[in-house]
């Protein structure tokens, strides 16, 4: 009987060590990975507290960088092509939202106009919604039109050959998709902001991109197209995950469950 007791005494203070030595060793990593600014620094154009971007670029060289929970906006006249970047990293689902106002009265304009907000990656490669209304119509007696656009959860990596989303500079573009000719042209105000919320251990998975997607040099000109700032905890950087939480849980229920079986599976002993 004593033999047994040390043995479940040690089987349980192994899995509490091993469980502090988890949560202490990721409460540190977490705490050298927090960027100390040095005395007397002060945050440039691309710091965190950059302002808003208040003019859109027309392409994607030129595009306009913002942060996630910026509202970036932008005067621009119908039929205009407008762009946006932000920033997203492994393990984020993006949602990006889009207004526009036509501040026109209704009697100027002369049928509905429809607009589509597009999200792109920093390969270019168009990123589908998998929630959202991309695309709307504002009827000729509205002055508003609200888009929302979810992408899928950004992995760490992917296949070549596949279209996921991986960490980089994410490309907004908006525009009118149906308009009359004589609604061309008109002036509109439009408003664009992006969310980044992390997904959760759930989608976690195991590998990391060596770099984030950005586009690179073009063949006609030795200048590349505008980049998305880095994340404020650099990419790829949120390694720790709720699933290390219930690993050690499973581990310590594991650890429980083998010594209910040993009690109740080894043999009577008599005096």
């Amino acid at each position: 009987m004593r033999i047994t007791g040390l043995f479940v005494k040690s089987l349980i203070a192994g899995a509490l060590l091993s469980a502090t030595a988890l949560f202490g060793s990721a409460g540190t990593a977490l705490a050298d990975e927090t960027p100390v600014p040095a005395t007397g620094e002060s945050e440039n154009a691309d710091g965190p507290e950059a302002a808003a971007p208040t003019e859109a670029g027309t392409s994607f060289r030129t595009a306009a960088a913002f942060r996630p929970g910026q509202t970036a906006s932008a005067e621009a006249s119908t039929g205009d092509y407008l762009y946006w970047v932000f920033p997203a990293d492994a393990g984020q689902r993006p949602t990006v939202r889009a207004t526009v106002t036509l501040p026109e009265s209704a009697a100027a304009r002369k049928g509905a106009l429809t607009w589509q907000v597009d999200v792109y990656d920093g390969l270019r490669r168009r990123q589908p919604c998998v929630s959202g209304a991309q695309t709307k119509a504002v009827a000729a007696d509205a002055d508003t039109v609200s888009l929302r656009c979810t992408l899928r959860t950004v992995r760490a990596w992917a296949e070549p050959w596949s279209n996921d989303p991986l960490p980089g500079s994410y490309y907004v573009r908006l525009t009118v998709v149906n308009a009359q000719e004589e609604d061309l042209g008109m002036p509109v105000r439009t408003e664009v902001e992006a969310a980044t919320p992390g997904a959760g251990g759930a989608y976690a998975v195991g590998g990391k991109l060596s770099e984030p997607l950005t586009p690179g040099i073009t063949e006609a000109s030795s200048e590349t197209a505008v980049t998305a700032s880095e994340p404020e905890d650099g990419w790829s950087s949120g390694w720790w995950t709720d699933r290390w939480i219930w690993t050690v849980v499973g581990g310590v229920l594991g650890a429980l469950a083998g010594i209910a079986g040993y009690t109740l599976a080894r043999p009577s002993r008599r005096a």
